[in-house]
């Protein structure tokens, strides 16, 4: 023990000497001895502490006190050594100190028992996190071990509590916070849904409400009593917004039960006043505690709700008194309400209603003043707005405010009644039914689904609601209403009677009541005016006129009363002026008033004020009156609608009008006039096709109404009929006309439509190529202008009109034989001095009397003349009738202007230089277009005319007059064109085409354009080029286009000559025969085309059209000849009788193509000029003659011929093969040598010639010449190989070498050598489909003829080389039903189908 002693004593010493590991090796050592020492515990936990070993301190320390328990020095070490971690060990320093303090207790210590736990819980605050502050402070309240023993040495458990609860409130706020923030950033959150889940999890597990109490339970100030009770409130009323509406109600209770505790203490929180007048569920406002209200307005006078309660108690509609009871309000809340005016009222209540937006109670009184106030949209905003917050408070509380919710909707329904009517009554009356279904002795929901009937029409059952409304509440107002549904259903004597009754019971005591008395009083007006309806009754000033005049004398602001009146003096009393200040005065008062607006829109529309009627339309459309409601049976009101549109169509603002128009037919459908205004305003707006379908809707109508409803009608027919005119379908448009003018046969506008629709159609069929129609066309306008003139001579569109028939003759000369001469004499005689054509006559020459010269000539071409003068005529006399009229004498000019110049155009070339001047008439139309431009210098095409008619005169002025007119419309492709067309005959290339490029990136359809791209390009010297374009501009061209006609024609006979493959394909050569067509209808003569047309004809293989054509030509030309005796004359007409004997000879006229040769021959004979086209006319009239020759075995002249064309071409192979087949056919030995020696030299001059070894294998075979057909073989199998040959070529070939192996098999039987040559040319040519056709006539095989018909279809493709008739004989060689009959199909004049067919 005395060992065990020492070293304790040497540890103390150790450590008060600082020699903290000796005290270790001391204090170590001792324990070895004795484990349960408490002092060399404490030692060893000292100094481990010293030295920093906390860990085996802290067990040295724990060790001590396993030993002695009680013994304050080891916990006191422990304390020390946690305070020196800081907070690390805060909760193992909870439990020492709390054990310590414990010790102390049982000591009686309180001083160091205090000392302890105030130094614990200081140090907690600064060196703990919140929460362990909090369970530090957890031992300073009631209920813990030391409370009792240290009460009144520690603080007060309500300073206690208070600190614990701004801990919590402050651990509770951030934790929000962080959820927040934690989980708004998932996919998919939102920030409500997220921010309503965290406040639900961390409020529901809250303990603050319980802090709250506590400090409430503790405290002695008032002040923080009220604070924590109103704490404790609003986190219970959060609490509830946050739970569930399963877990609601015991939570709502506690709210309730702590907001009406504070009202009771009069406490002014306003939460807990909001919860207890706006939770309580009530249908009506006046079963609210009126003191509560007065000590509300006390309490939170500048909250808003404060306000409208101010305001609502101190209105007409409080059903509050005025003053508080005195036992219901104490002293200080008994004050006074001020007194206010209504408008200082009505702001009031408005800034409470802003301010409080949430608060239902506002939103109702607010509601209720309104439609006091008949503010009816206000108060609907009002309902709604209460509507959607009592569905608020509804999901935050739980409560399900029914009450309430009834109440707000009746007051929107009842607003709604009013409102716009009838817009809104399906709404209102779903409200109504609502109500109803749960209180079906609601007489508000009843009156107002009464006042909903009665607006429809619907008068019976809108008795049996109000009737059963006045059973639940008589009221007098609801008894007058169903009064006059009475009257209103027919029964005007019940309802007069009843509505006199209602009579006496009202009292005037204030507006509202005068205005029901007058509302009253105009009804038993109107019951008197429909019980009585003769003229003298409603006359009498004594019945229905007495009524109205003491409705306005009691109320001088009832609307229907001014209406009744407005009519009795329009229709009555014959006084327009009272009637119409009448209907003012009502229509001001009231835009409902539907009657009073319509009389008033029509006087307007009278008198032309379209403003007004605008204004009266649009206001009558704003009051909502027109439109039924969803299930109404009352009719709309379309004439608003109506009005609008016409007022609108008249402005020219067509969009609108036609929405106007549609919603007038919307509500009747069968309304006429709107159906003709909305098709008036599509067609204005361009909407052709829409405009169509509402005219034949409005021609519907009338066969439905007919006229004695709708009066006259025929307006809509001639609109009809200006739509199709829009639309191009002519034919209708005229039919049309021609119906209106049937009823209306001196209308002016509807006969010069006519006319113009006419002259339109003519120039329609122009352009699309039908002659004949627009001739047609012509004579029928002529006709109508030969009527219209007797009545209206001098209309300058009828005139035009006539210029232009005449016009379209000069462009379709090929009719000028049927030009109504004596028609247009009477035209342009008729009523007029014949000097007064005379303008402009002394430059163009042109009058009556050179007219009627040129008329009565039989010459085509005077007739021509004569038309074109009359066209010039009648634009002189359009002239004269638009003297006072600056624009139509400009257009006049400018009309006059082209006829001159296309005078001009008719005439250039054909004038005699002794008596005319080549120029006067495009002298005549530069003047016209110049004071054209004087009137108008703004217009571009007058200046674009200018520049055409002047650049023959002066290049200069026409490219100014071109630059000018882009200047003022550089969109135009015309222009560009002609500013093209001049630089191309100026010679500036780049220039020129500038300027097509750009017409072209204008307007790509402008054909024009592309025919000067066409020439530009065949003056560069692209032909191919030149040849598409024309081709594309003749194919976007119209038929009228005379020049593009004529080049695309040339192009493409300079493409089949310079490429005769090319001449193969007759679909290539049906267009330029279709433009060459259409070019013979456009001019009287043009030999060039005329002839280009004929062998156009003679290539499809149309020999007779071609050699009348040609015959034509040439009786032109030689009668051209005997005039000019040319050179050039004589040289066209050898080569039109070539070209015409060759006709005849694909025509079998074998003596004619003879003569026309040799006439060919002769007068080419003579000749000094040896050029190319004299040797190719001399070689065709040898050809065609020697043939002719020959088929009239006139073989000596045949022969004579060819050895003409011989010495022509000088040795050409072909000619030799035709002369030698000649010379063989005559017969005579010397004629067949002389053939052999022929082919012979030819050979050896042109070895590769096919004809030539042909021809000379088949002499060989018919001379049964050995030797000679096996030389020939051997060429015919080199040639057989050759690239380049035709099909025909072949086919020759193939039969030529058949036929030889057949005569002369080689030692082979004939059968397989005729085999093997078959299948050789098979071999060699797969492709062609006669190799197959002769094998399969070797074989009984099916696959040769199906070969050679699949082949054969291949190569009768459009553009391939197989024509029907070999294709038919493909189909004949299968032997097939089938294809015997499709080879009848393409060929029927061919045997060989027939004779199949006949086997089968």
């Amino acid at each position: 023990m005395s060992a065990l002693k020492a070293a304790l004593k040497a540890a103390k010493g150790a450590l008060d000497a600082h020699q903290y590991e000796k005290a270790v090796e001391d204090a170590t050592r001792v324990l070895k001895e004795d484990p349960k020492n408490y002092h060399a515990n404490v030692f060893l936990g000292l100094a481990f502490e010293k030295q920093g070993q906390n860990d085996e301190s802290e067990k040295a320390y724990k060790a001590a006190t396993s030993v002695k328990a009680n013994d304050p020095l080891a916990w006191q070490g422990l304390i020390s050594l946690y305070e020196q971690q800081g907070g690390r060990k805060l909760d193992d320093y909870h439990d020492a100190a709390l054990h310590l303090a414990n010790i102390f207790e049982q000591a009686d210590d309180k001083t160091r028992c205090q000392t302890v736990v105030d130094k614990y819980t200081d140090f907690a605050r600064k060196c703990g996190s919140r929460f362990q502050y909090k369970h530090s402070l957890e031992i300073l309240l009631p209920g813990s071990t030391l409370y009792d023993y240290l009460e009144g040495r520690i603080l007060h458990p309500s300073y206690t509590y208070t600190r614990l609860a701004e801990l919590v409130e402050q651990d509770e706020k951030e934790k929000i916070n962080f959820e927040i923030g934690q989980r708004r950033t998932r996919l998919g959150a939102k920030i409500d849904q997220v921010t309503a889940e965290v406040k639900k999890e961390v409020l529901q597990d809250s303990h603050l409400e319980t802090l709250y109490q506590h400090v409430i339970d503790w405290t002695d100030d008032q002040e923080t009593r009220r604070l924590y009770e109103e704490k404790l409130l609003q986190h219970a009323y959060d609490t509830l917004i946050a739970l569930p509406g399963a877990q609601k109600a015991s939570k709502r209770e506690e709210v309730i039960r702590l907001a009406q505790g504070l009202v009771i203490l009069k406490h002014p929180f306003v939460l807990a006043w909001t919860i207890t007048l706006e939770w309580k569920d009530m249908e009506r406002i006046e079963e609210l505690d009126a003191g509560l209200l007065h000590e509300y307005i006390k309490f939170f006078p500048d909250d808003g709700l404060g306000k409208v309660l101010r305001g609502y108690l101190g209105s007409e509609i409080s059903v509050f008194s005025k003053q508080p009871a005195m036992e219901e309000v104490n002293d200080d809340a008994r004050e006074e309400i001020p007194l206010m005016t209504a408008e200082d009222r009505l702001i009031l209540m408005a800034e409470g209603v802003e301010d409080r937006p949430s608060s239902v109670l506002a939103h109702r009184i607010m509601g209720e003043y309104y439609l006091y106030l008949e503010e009816y949209d206000s108060a609907a905003e009002m309902a709604r707005k209460a509507q959607r917050q009592v569905t608020i408070d509804s999901r935050r509380s739980g409560l399900p405010l029914t009450s309430n919710l009834d109440a707000v909707n009746l007051m929107l329904g009842t607003a709604l009644v009013h409102y716009q009517a009838p817009r809104h009554y399906p709404e209102a009356r779903n409200l109504f039914e609502s109500i109803l279904a749960r209180k079906p002795e609601d007489s508000s929901a009843l009156v107002g689904i009464g006042l909903i009937l009665e607006e429809q029409e619907e008068y019976e059952k809108a008795i049996e609601f109000l009737e059963h409304a006045l059973d639940q509440a008589s009221n007098i107002r609801i008894k007058a209403e169903a009064a006059w549904c009475k009257a209103l259903s027919g029964d005007y004597r019940t309802g007069c009677s009843e509505l006199e009754g209602c009579l006496l019971h009202v009292e005037t005591r204030d507006l509202r009541a005068k205005a029901l008395k007058a509302e009253i009083l105009y009804r038993v007006g109107m019951c008197i005016w429909h019980l009585d309806e003769s003229k003298s009754a409603r006359r009498d000033r004594n019945r229905a006129y007495a009524r109205f005049i003491n409705s306005l004398q009691t109320d001088m602001n009832f609307a229907p009363a001014y209406t009744s009146l407005g009519i009795y003096y329009a229709d009555y009393a014959k006084d327009k002026s009272r009637a119409r200040k009448c209907f003012q005065k009502a229509f001001e008062l009231s835009s409902s008033e539907i009657v009073a607006a319509e009389r008033l829109a029509q006087s307007f529309a009278r008198t032309s004020e379209w403003e007004l009627v605008e204004i009266v339309a649009q206001r009558v459309i704003e009051s909502g009156k027109v439109r039924p409601a969803p299930g109404s049976k009352k009719k709309g009101v379309s004439w608003p609608f109506a009005a609008l549109g016409v007022v609108q169509l008249n402005s020219q603002d067509y969009p609108k009008s036609i929405v106007s128009f549609q919603s007038a037919l919307r509500i009747s459908p069968k309304e006429y006039y709107s159906w003709v205004g909305l098709g008036e305003s599509y067609q204005s707006s361009g909407r052709y096709i829409a405009a169509t379908k509402a005219f034949e809707q409005a021609q519907k109508l009338e066969q439905e109404l007919g006229t004695e409803v709708l009066g006259d009608t025929w307006f809509s027919k001639y609109m009809l009929a200006n739509v199709k005119r829009e639309l191009g379908e002519y034919g209708a448009a005229i039919a049309g006309y021609k119906d209106v003018l049937a009823v209306k046969r001196k209308e002016y506008g509807v006969s010069i439509a006519s006319l113009q629709t006419l002259v339109e159609a003519a120039w329609q069929n122009l352009n699309l190529g039908f002659f004949g129609r627009a001739i047609e066309s012509v004579r029928e306008a002529l006709e109508t202008a030969n009527d219209l003139v007797t009545w209206r001579k001098d209309a300058f569109n009828l005139w035009k009109s006539i210029g232009d028939l005449c016009a379209v003759y000069t462009y379709i000369q090929s009719y000028i034989e049927v030009f109504p001469v004596e028609a247009m004499k009477h035209l342009l005689r008729y009523d007029i001095e014949l000097d007064e054509y005379s303008l402009l006559g002394e430059v163009d020459e042109v009058n009556l009397e050179a007219f009627e010269t040129s008329a009565a000539s039989e010459d085509p071409h005077s007739v021509l003349d004569a038309c074109c003068y009359a066209a010039v005529l009648a634009h002189k006399r359009a002239i004269l009738c638009c003297a006072h009229d600056p624009h139509a004498r400009a257009v006049a000019w400018y009309n006059l202007g082209w006829t001159e110049h296309r005078t001009h155009i008719c005439q250039n070339g054909r004038q005699t230089q002794a008596t005319e001047s080549p120029l006067r008439y495009l002298k005549a139309s530069v003047q016209c277009f110049k004071r054209a431009i004087e009137l108008e210098s703004r217009n571009a095409d007058f200046w674009n005319s200018l520049g055409t008619v002047t650049s023959q005169l002066n290049p200069r002025v026409a490219q100014h007059s071109f630059v000018r007119s882009l200047y003022i419309n550089d969109k135009n492709a015309r222009v560009w064109t002609n500013l093209g067309t001049l630089y191309l005959i100026e010679g500036d290339i780049q220039l020129a085409n500038d300027a097509f490029t750009r017409a072209q990136s204008v307007d790509p359809d402008h054909a024009q354009t592309w025919l000067g791209q066409g020439l530009l390009a065949a003056q560069l010297g692209e032909a191919s080029e030149a040849r598409n374009l024309f081709t594309h501009a003749f194919e976007i061209s119209d038929a009228s286009a005379a020049q593009i006609h004529r080049s695309y024609a040339s192009s493409t006979l300079d493409h089949l000559l310079s490429s005769p493959a090319a001449s193969n394909s007759t679909a290539s050569l049906l267009q330029p025969l279709l433009a060459l067509r259409q070019l013979s209808k456009l001019n009287l003569t043009d030999l060039l085309f005329d002839h280009t047309r004929s062998l156009f004809q003679e290539r499809i293989g149309d020999h007779v059209n071609a050699s009348q054509g040609l015959s034509s030509v040439c009786s032109a030309l030689e009668a051209e000849y005997e005039t000019s005796e040319s050179n050039a004359t004589l040289a066209r007409f050898a080569q039109a009788k070539a070209d015409l004997s060759r006709s005849q000879l694909a025509e079998c006229n074998f003596e004619g193509a003879a003569e026309n040769a040799e006439t060919a021959l002769n007068l080419s004979a003579d000749d000094p000029e040896k050029c190319n086209e004299r040797e190719r006319t001399r070689l065709s009239a040898y050809l065609s003659g020697g043939l002719a020759y020959f088929y009239q075995s006139s073989m000596d002249r045949s022969i004579e011929l060819f050895k003409g064309a011989l010495e022509e071409l000088q040795g050409d192979p072909d000619i030799i093969c035709i002369l030698s087949q000649v010379l063989w056919a005559k017969g005579g030995k010397q004629e067949r040598s002389i053939a052999r020696e022929q082919l012979l030299d030819s050979v050896e001059k042109h070895p590769s010639h096919v004809e030539t070894v042909l021809l000379l294998g088949v002499i060989a075979v018919l001379d049964n010449d050995q030797d000679t057909v096996d030389a020939v073989f051997d060429d015919l199998q080199q040639l057989r190989t050759r690239d380049g040959l035709g099909l025909v070529q072949h086919k020759q070939l193939a039969q030529l070498l058949s036929a030889i192996a057949a005569l002369y098999p080689g030692g082979r039987d004939q059968g397989v050598a005729q085999l093997s040559e078959a299948t050789t040319a098979v071999m060699l040519k797969p492709s062609l489909p006669y190799s197959w056709s002769q094998l399969a006539t070797l074989t009984d095989e099916s696959h040769p003829a199906e070969m050679a018909v699949l082949t054969a279809v291949r190569r009768a493709l459009p553009g391939a080389d197989l024509n029907a008739e070999e294709l038919s004989e493909a189909y004949a060689g299968t032997r097939e039903g089938v294809n015997a009959q499709r080879c009848i199909m393409l060929a029927p004049w061919k045997s060989l189908g027939w004779a199949a067919l006949s086997r089968m």
